[in-house]
């Protein structure tokens, strides 16, 4: 087939592809723009999206490419909106202004076969939320709970590389009621943005894409029966912390910290954000406490010590653990295979498995 008649081919694929907002199809509504097939059949668009448009439409016009016979690789350059609805408290995208921020409304019909539902926060990037995040649906998940993990961190998706898994989620059902299947690996239900997009891709989204993203992965996935869901934030106090706490009921909010004073004062407004809208903060975790040194054993505060405690009292809140700096975390990440897994007996290991308990008592107790 050549180029001209595979890339006739690859415009009617996409030509069945309608938009659920407006119905028209995707080639008429200017959402694909600048095609090329190369050789190979390999085909590169950009998609141009909408400020309503569900996030899974890129998804479907990649499918649509895909089941084209002669077609190789689907790149697609994904073009966001400059602008977009209104985010809560005015302007497109702004921060709610102070004292504004409403309480929690959640969304009747939403997770409804969901027990509990934990959030994993930190004021700050690179702190290990994401692996706190995973070794505490790991340990869940092998203590016997059917646990679900949603990384809801839309600009750094790390989830997929911690649990070595790197395929396309199925999707099922009848169209216009499409429902995605997530993928499962060491026992857990995972849902990923890092699963739709190319790896060296960038997540590059305004605040509404984002809370549109969010609510999909939470009405559109078939997650099923569930005794505990792990969601693993992005860093900070933006959209997707606001539309979680705004669309579901949460049981706790986890948050992660390292010890150094710029990780506590960013965890400290995480704190006071969470509290702002209602939600119960379990308690602190505090990452990468010590390095035992391998030669001569002598610990060494890489990032200082006491940061988590002065947190604890200013906040009224527990430390949940203290997580040292062992090698064995970061081979884990890199490997697929949570640390409470292959390597339950490490020193970080230990304090995580702990941890895992820790959480179950709490939500066991009142808040």
């Amino acid at each position: 087939m050549g180029d001209d008649s595979l890339q006739k081919s690859v415009l009617q694929a996409l030509a069945e592809v309608r938009s659920p907002v407006t119905g028209r199809d995707i080639i008429e509504s200017g959402h694909v723009q600048s095609m090329e097939v190369r050789d190979g059949g390999d085909v590169r668009f950009s998609f141009s999206l909408k400020g309503d448009d569900p996030g899974t439409l890129v998804k479907e016009a990649r499918s649509a490419v895909e089941a084209v016979s002669g077609v190789g690789s689907v790149k697609i350059n994904v073009q966001l909106p400059q602008s977009g609805p209104q985010a809560p408290g005015g302007g497109t995208g702004g921060g709610l202004k102070p004292g504004s921020v409403p309480a929690p409304t959640p969304q009747p019909g939403i997770l409804t076969d969901v027990s509990h539902v934990i959030a994993v926060s930190s004021g700050k990037g690179g702190v290990g939320k994401s692996m706190v995040a995973s070794n505490l649906a790991a340990a869940l998940a092998a203590s016997g709970k059917t646990v679900g993990l949603l990384d809801a961190d839309i600009y750094g998706p790390n989830i997929p590389l911690m649990f070595g898994e790197d395929r396309r989620p199925p999707v099922t059902g009848e169209k216009g009621q499409e429902m995605i299947e997530p993928l499962e690996a060491h026992g857990v239900k995972l849902m990923s943005l890092g699963f739709l997009l190319d790896k060296e891709q960038p997540a590059i989204m305004r605040g509404p894409l984002i809370a549109g993203i969010l609510k999909q992965f939470l009405e559109q996935v078939n997650w099923g029966p569930l005794d505990v869901m792990i969601v693993d934030m992005p860093p900070g106090t933006g959209d997707a912390q606001l539309s979680l706490v705004q669309s579901i009921d949460l049981d706790g909010v986890v948050m992660v910290s390292t010890p150094q004073d710029v990780a506590t004062g960013d965890v400290r407004r995480g704190i006071k954000m969470f509290e702002r809208v209602n939600t119960r903060i379990l308690g602190i975790v505090e990452n990468m406490v010590g390095l035992s040194c391998p030669h001569c054993g002598e610990e060494i505060d890489v990032f200082g010590t006491g940061g988590g405690d002065q947190l604890a009292a200013e906040t009224n809140l527990p430390v949940l653990g203290r997580v040292p700096l062992d090698p064995a975390v970061r081979m884990a990440g890199d490997a697929g295979a949570p640390t409470v897994l292959s390597a339950p007996d490490s020193a970080a290991g230990v304090v995580l498995l702990a941890i895992a308990d820790v959480v179950v008592e709490a939500l066991t107790t009142s808040g």
